[in-house]
């Protein structure tokens, strides 16, 4: 839990304002809900603007949202993030002695830590599709070659077999080593920049299923890509050097020290989800704007350089060991994988009656694209239910779809006619080896089949196919039909198993058939190749789907060389996604609601600007004294999760009770921890703890190692003895009165990236604190659950 809510000791009165009254119509069983401060007032919902007006009666004290959430195919605990600078004594005496160069160096590090990053980035996206070509190409040579002997029914079990157990080891490792690797994991970097976290989110050993999970699943001939699940992998990456290594793997660095915050390890994250996006697309712009549009939550200029660099040097790494491999020392990679397609062979001209066509196809990406979210948010809610029974479910999932993806990629070829080679062809036909446009199949010598050329590549020949400019009539207009449908049904049905799995090709790979279905209809009308209107088919499906326009419009322009084509990228990606948010919300959005996972959006529910900050802070809020005895503060860690408390001195610690400011949990144990007791109950001046400890004592440490209350052990003469936490408190936390706009303070506590935000009262001679908002009070079940009459205005 991040925060706790409303005071232990002291006995509020009722909030004083005018016109207003106190109502609780129901407390929770056992919670010790002290009325006053953290009721809501009766307030009337005037949306009718007329007439009688229902009272807003907060139904209940406790806050009741989910601590949990699903991160890949687990169900996990969450907790927010500590943005905020905790302003207490160790930090500004840490500050103050800090020199010129203990700060250059940390300048130093942080750069050359984007350089790491963008390098093992860069490195673990080619090993990526170096094995994604080699297993996948190996896989359809051996099929291929059995076709050729017309041993058809065993290239099938051949082709099957591989398939099925290239997809049952990805699912295995994911099940049993790394449930959170599941999915692309951009939902979860996403949350993770938001601030939210969860166990495992970004583990070593998320990070090592995630590689070769995506690997082999990619390799099973999934409809799947593996550019979402980069995206996750460069973030691992980042988070594994942000927090100094691992120490469970014997892999720590403790001059990154500087590094254990959760503010520099956001942007260092940041940094290692666009080298991610770089990576998968060899597109280094694309991959700032992605960060930028779509997984980050703060930006600054600051982040925009260290981004920019970190995907400048996954480009210059992707491009010398891709020179490195045209010389063919990398077995069957070749010019393959890294999808990268060249159309810029001539300027495209386009007419009115092109502008109309593409005007329709941003229409059907905008249909399509809310069709898919819609189908694949329910078949998502089937899946959870199937993965929370265990492991060896998630494998038989895994393999039923493998299974089905199989016979649908071997089986439908042999629907699709055979089709004579053109003369005069660029290419050699039918196709000799495991890639090409002219996949022989069953077809006589001299002859392909279209449809065959599709299923029977990896994703990114299959994509490369439908690109590729002066082959308008290589594909049969029902063949493309069917592929799309297969292709549409697969996706949907294939993201959601326990393998790491990305979206981005499933729709290229749509998006592209359809379009390519409209420019080959209108054929001989238009002024643009079919393989262009695959491009912009492509793009107006991403827009549908995922709604990102400017960083879709950039990677779609760095893949395929093809500048001339922005200004129709840029007005199809307009319409498909103005058209698709009439219908539902993009598919990560959607994902990530889904998963439960508490995302707090940049603009504020308009419901919020009828309530006021102090309407939904919960309770019951437990407080320390700035002199606390130890067994107080024990009980009281060891009763609730909460990650922070306010620090209120009283007489005679002062003449009146006063608001000092707010300790963490982390920072309570690392004080208990050391046991610089006191047997009276007076304020010291802090200087022991400042010899005793720190700043670095109390950094905040990798998932899962620091101090649990659990594993201190106090004698009953400690336990009645007293600390002094002014040392450790942030005087200077985030507060807001009881009466500003909670639209207003949601909207502040987006901004700043807090975890706690403070109500402090109206009126003088109360209780100095009301109550703590965290990101749980914030979230639309809470409010809309105390207060259910505004569910009708919602």
């Amino acid at each position: 839990m991040d925060g706790n809510h409303a005071p232990h000791s002291i006995q509020h009165p009722p909030p004083e304002r005018d016109g207003s009254f106190s109502y609780d119509i129901e407390s929770m069983d056992g919670g010790g809900v002290l009325r006053g401060a953290s009721e809501a007032l009766l307030r009337f919902d005037d949306d009718d603007g007329g007439g009688p007006r229902e009272p807003l009666l907060r139904k209940r004290t406790m806050n009741t949202t989910s601590q949990i959430a699903i991160v890949g195919a687990n169900v996990f605990p969450i907790e927010s993030l500590d943005y905020e600078i905790v302003e207490n004594d160790l930090f500004k005496q840490d500050w103050r002695s800090r020199k010129k160069k203990q700060i250059f160096q940390y300048v130093v590090l942080k750069w050359a830590l984007v350089l790491l990053i963008g390098l093992l980035t860069g490195l673990v996206g080619f090993f990526n599709n170096l094995a994604v070509e080699n297993i996948a190409g190996f896989k359809l040579l051996i099929t291929g070659d059995l076709m050729l002997q017309n041993r058809y029914f065993t290239a099938f079990l051949a082709y099957g077999g591989c398939n099925l157990v290239l997809g049952a080891t990805a699912a295995a490792i994911c099940a049993y080593i790394a449930p959170a690797a599941a999915g692309s994991g951009i939902p979860e970097v996403k949350a993770y920049l938001n601030g939210v976290d969860a166990y495992s989110i970004l583990a070593p050993s998320t990070l090592f299923v995630k590689i070769f999970g995506s690997i082999l699943g990619v390799s099973a001939g999934f409809v799947l890509g593996k550019e979402g699940p980069m995206v996750h992998t460069g973030a691992c990456i980042a988070n594994l050097l942000g927090q100094g290594g691992s120490r469970k793997y014997h892999l720590t660095c403790n001059w990154l020290k500087y590094f254990k915050n959760d503010r520099d390890r956001r942007d260092l994250i940041t940094c290692g989800a666009a080298a991610g996006v770089a990576a998968a697309f060899r597109a280094p712009v694309g991959g700032v704007l992605f960060a930028l549009e779509e997984a980050a939550s703060w930006w600054r200029s600051a982040l925009l350089w260290r981004t920019f660099f970190t995907t400048a040097v996954v480009a210059v790494v992707l491009k010398a060991l891709i020179e490195f491999c045209r010389s063919g020392k990398c077995g069957l990679f070749g010019q393959g994988g890294l999808i990268m397609f060249d159309l810029s062979s001539n300027i495209p001209t386009y007419g009115t009656q092109d502008v109309i066509a593409i005007i329709v196809l941003g229409i059907i990406g905008g249909v399509f694209g809310g069709l898919f979210n819609f189908l694949l948010d329910r078949i998502l809610r089937v899946y959870s239910i199937i993965n929370e029974r265990g492991a060896p479910l998630k494998i038989l999932l895994t393999i039923t779809i493998s299974i089905i993806t199989s016979a649908c990629s071997y089986g439908l070829p042999w629907l699709a006619p055979c089709t004579p080679c053109p003369v005069g062809s660029m290419e050699e036909c039918p196709t000799i080896g495991r890639s090409g446009n002219y996949k022989s199949f069953q077809c006589p010598p001299g002859h392909y089949n279209g449809l065959a050329s599709l299923f029977f590549n990896t994703n990114d020949d299959a994509i490369r196919n439908l690109f590729s400019r002066g082959t308008a009539n290589e594909f049969h207009m029902s063949s493309l039909f069917v592929f799309f449908i297969a292709i549409y049904c697969l996706g949907l049905v294939t993201y959601g198993i326990a393998v790491p799995s990305g979206l981005f090709i499933p729709v290229i790979l749509a998006g592209a058939t359809y379009g390519r279905i409209v420019g080959t209809l209108l054929g001989p009308m238009s002024d643009l190749d079919p393989g262009l209107f695959a491009l912009l088919g492509a793009a107006s499906f991403l827009g549908g789907t995922m709604r990102m326009t400017v960083s879709v419009c950039v990677i779609l322009l760095e893949l395929t060389n093809e500048l001339h084509m922005l200004p129709l990228v840029m007005l199809v990606l307009l319409i498909s996604k103005t058209i698709a948010d009439c219908f539902n919300k993009g598919v990560y959005d959607q994902i990530v609601v889904m998963k439960g996972l508490p995302f707090m959006e940049a603009h504020a529910e308009p419901y919020m600007r009828q309530l006021v900050a102090g309407d939904v802070v919960s309770g019951p809020l437990i407080s320390f004294s700035g002199v606390e005895k130890v067994g107080n503060i024990v009980q009281a860690l060891r009763i609730t999760g909460h990650n922070g408390f306010p620090v209120v001195d009283e007489p005679p610690l002062s003449e009146a009770p006063e608001l000092v400011g707010m300790v963490l949990r982390s920072h309570l144990l690392v004080l208990l921890n050391g046991k610089n007791f006191m047997k009276d109950k007076v304020k010291t001046s802090g200087s022991f703890v400042l010899r005793r400890f720190g700043a670095f004592d109390f950094a905040k440490p990798g998932s899962g190692k620091g101090l649990k209350i659990e594993d201190l052990d106090f004698t009953d003469d400690e336990m009645e003895m007293y600390v002094d936490l002014h040392p450790i408190t942030n005087t200077s936390p985030y507060t807001v009165v009881e009466t500003m706009s909670l639209a207003k303070a949601a909207v502040l506590f987006r901004a700043l990236g807090l975890r706690h935000l403070l109500v402090v009262p109206k009126t003088p001679g109360r209780p100095p604190i009301v109550g703590i908002l965290t990101r749980h009070d914030l979230m639309p079940e809470h409010i809309l659950g105390l207060f259910p009459n505004l569910r009708k205005s919602h």
